[in-house]
């Protein structure tokens, strides 16, 4: 069965890792899927992530997930463009989130990066999530 927000469903996985205190979660690899995990580790939400080969052209991204103290660095993750219904935003109508102290992640003409960065850029976008 084909997936119809397979953003939403990585995030998911993350989500429901963390709340199981997983170290590593597994989900399928796409380029969107790796530049939201490289956001996310620039950010200090993940430690890292890798790319596997399962087998022939199927690849798979193993996010190893971070907690401080014993609870999770990320406290909420949610999908804010879906598929039936995509938010873009002008970069002065871009809410912080949680007063500043989580982020945004766009997808961009420049790139996939966090509200952070599209700001210095000057430059808006699609909203795909937002993380604390």
């Amino acid at each position: 069965m084909a997936l119809s927000d397979p953003l939403g469903d990585m995030l998911t996985r993350i989500r429901n890792g963390q709340q199981a205190r997983k170290a590593v979660v597994a989900a399928p690899a796409s380029k969107l899927r790796e530049n939201v995990l490289d956001v996310l580790q620039r950010e200090g939400f993940i430690r890292g992530y890798q790319r596997h080969n399962v087998r022939q052209g199927v690849d798979e991204l193993r996010v190893e997930l971070k907690y401080h103290e014993g609870t999770p660095a990320i406290r909420m993750i949610a999908r804010v463009s879906r598929p039936g219904r995509r938010v873009y935003s002008k970069i002065k109508d871009l809410p912080k989130v949680y007063n500043g102290l989580g982020i945004s992640i766009l997808s961009t003409p420049r790139g996939v990066m966090s509200d952070a960065e599209a700001r210095a850029a000057n430059v808006g976008g699609e909203v795909l999530c937002k993380v604390f």
